[in-house]
């Protein structure tokens, strides 16, 4: 049974934009071991500033399953959408959840039919998991008014590539479904990045997956950036040589992880981890010949002043 996150999505302020994490399920502790084997316990442990949010006394990651939501430039905007419920996966630990991820959701002010913007950052499975909702024993898309995004690259990649079985079924019940809907929508994502609106916009990431992008969010003189899996843990940032078991190109997963993290220490934005466990959040900041992070807690007081302004059916008004 896994531990229930809070109840109440923790937030951050960007400029005038609120982001707020919406809490999937915490990952189990074997889930650091299989993903970045080579952050063993005795490296963690080199690094006091990794416990114990991050890692466990005995030096083994934490990690988390968490999308972000936010309105920016007037709309409702989910960054990624975790592993799902009911569906049938080879992982244990993913394999048919019961969470209440949809009701966290709704709690924050994003009820499914009020968003417009669905950004994933790649077609892995514990990122689209959400993109889709059993309704009548079929799969239909969880957000049928948003427009789903992901690049090119990444939608090419797949769709030239042969999946075994497990791959092919989580494209079956959480990908297909929102293409045959007329949802989906490959952008080409040049190296500069693209706007998609005003102070959202996508960066090319590549290495995790061919196309993975991350979301750089810029309001006023403030910025942060929502990582995906370019940056899976903050071990990364004291090793960014360290990468993931299932790193398509891990050289060039390396390269960008490390240009990642030379722009955020040199700009201040705040970096957001798709899978860093609370505190989620923290300026990246120079430590030796490698970094590390200071934690920014969210606010988990009330629901942020931007939902408390949603009409009925959760829209803004």
């Amino acid at each position: 049974m896994h531990a229930a996150p809070p109840a109440v999505s923790p937030s951050w302020t960007v400029g005038a934009v609120t982001v707020q994490r919406i809490d999937e399920v915490p990952l189990p502790p074997q889930t650091g071991p299989w993903l970045l084997p080579a952050a063993t316990p005795d490296v963690v442990r080199e690094r006091d500033w990794l416990r114990p949010a991050f890692a466990d006394p005995d030096g083994v990651l934490r990690l988390d399953s968490h999308s972000f939501a936010m309105v920016v430039d007037g709309l409702r905007v989910v960054v990624d959408t975790g592993i799902g419920n009911g569906k049938t996966r080879a992982n244990p630990a993913w394999h048919d959840l019961r969470t209440d991820y949809l009701e966290r959701l709704t709690l924050a002010g994003f009820p499914p039919e009020s968003v417009d913007l669905v950004v994933l950052t790649h077609l892995h499975t514990d990122h689209v998991g959400w993109n889709t909702r059993r309704v009548d024993g079929a799969w239909v898309p969880t957000f049928p008014r948003a427009r789903y995004l992901t690049s090119k690259a990444e939608y090419d990649f797949w769709a030239g590539r042969a999946m075994d079985d497990a791959r092919a079924a989580v494209f079956r019940d959480s990908v297909h479904p929102v293409d045959e809907a007329g949802l989906l929508e490959a952008v080409d994502v040049p190296a500069g990045g693209l706007t998609v609106a005003a102070g959202l916009e996508l960066l090319p990431t590549p290495g995790h997956t061919p196309g993975h992008i991350a979301v750089r969010l810029t309001s006023g003189a403030a910025s942060a950036l929502v990582t995906g899996d370019c940056i899976h843990h903050p071990v990364q940032l004291a090793h960014p040589d360290i990468g993931s078991c299932v790193d398509i190109d891990p050289a060039q997963a390396e390269r960008t992880r490390r240009s990642l993290l030379a722009s955020l220490a040199a700009g201040g934005a705040l970096l957001l981890g798709t899978h860093f466990p609370p505190p989620t959040a923290g300026r990246v900041v120079a430590d030796g010949d490698a970094y590390r992070l200071e934690p920014v807690s969210g606010r988990t007081g009330a629901v942020a002043a931007v939902d408390r302004c949603a009409d009925a059916d959760g829209r803004t008004a």
